[in-house]
């Protein structure tokens, strides 16, 4: 576990606000890619269980075929993991038909009720998926929204723009007009794009200046983003193996972002070693889970 990072003393909720901590988890599970929407190798139990063990509040899946979707639903139901068994989970999809005919895409989960999910189509980037944004807010706490995105792995050029660089600004649009109405956003998923990149500077916060992550202009931290090793770009969520991240590390593309200003005192982030109880490596991607004291309105 990486250090916490205190942004300013713990200040006390307002008559209007709340503070809440709240664990947050998230996965690229390779669903389709190294599963083949198996349901019964492993990979339900493991990141089921893995929900449990670190108390999560929040989740966050991609690459998720339907019926590992449903598997995910009923093995949380049966533990007693959601305060509400029928009202914890949301998905959408990216192809309708890609596992072998059945829905392909993403899935949020939640320990409190959920209230209606908002579905964002990103720009298509010619392939067979339409990515999107998916987000929702607890029932009991509107103003709290959970999100996941899945940003395509394309830099090709569409309409003038890096296809790319053009969905990054759409997510980063729909969170931040969130946040002009009052809302706090956990946006967790897999943002394909490392830390350090130029296209992540509208992302991260203009206060994060460091020789790992710099040039920055937004107003976002990411819960990874004191690694003690990779300052400013935290530790790798690839499986061992890749060199493409800063001196020669894994490269880290899965992420954890609340905006800056609704972080109240200490949070962290980590990277968790991939499981191998699926037969095999049971995804090309690291979990990643945070924890975070947001101000929420109430």
């Amino acid at each position: 576990m990486v250090p916490a990072v205190v942004l300013s003393a713990a200040t006390p909720a307002t008559a209007d606000e709340v503070n809440a901590s709240y664990n947050v988890w998230t996965w690229n599970v390779a669903g389709w890619k190294m599963h083949r929407g198996a349901t019964g190798n492993g990979l339900i139990t493991v990141l089921a269980n893995s929900i449990r063990n670190r108390k999560a509040d929040f989740a966050a899946l991609n690459e998720l075929c339907w019926s590992q979707y449903k598997a995910v639903q009923s093995n949380l139901r049966a533990s007693g993991w959601p305060a509400a068994v029928e009202n914890f989970s949301r998905f959408q999809e990216h192809n309708s038909t890609h596992c072998n005919g059945e829905p392909f895409g993403l899935a949020i989960f939640s320990r409190q009720p959920m209230g209606p999910a908002d579905r964002f189509p990103l720009a298509p980037d010619g392939s067979s998926e339409r990515r999107q944004l998916l987000c929702a807010p607890l029932e009991a706490r509107p103003h709290l929204r959970f999100c996941t995105t899945h940003i395509t792995p394309s830099n090709d050029v569409i309409g003038g723009v890096k296809i790319n660089e053009r969905q990054l600004g759409e997510v980063l649009t729909v969170v931040e007009n969130y946040h002009a109405a009052g809302d706090t956003v956990i946006i967790a998923g897999d943002f394909n794009a490392q830390p350090d990149y130029g296209r992540m500077n509208p992302w991260y916060s203009r206060n994060l200046d460091v020789p790992l992550n710099g040039g920055n202009r937004g107003d976002y931290r990411e819960l990874d983003d004191t690694h003690a090793d990779s300052p400013g770009y935290g530790e790798t969520t690839v499986a061992d193996g890749d060199t493409s991240g800063p001196d020669g590390q894994g490269k880290k593309i899965d992420m954890i972002f609340v905006r800056e200003d609704r972080i109240v005192g200490a949070y962290t982030g980590d990277s968790l070693s991939i499981s191998t109880a699926c037969g095999g490596a049971c995804s090309d991607h690291r979990i990643l889970i945070g924890t975070v004291t947001v101000r929420v309105t109430t």
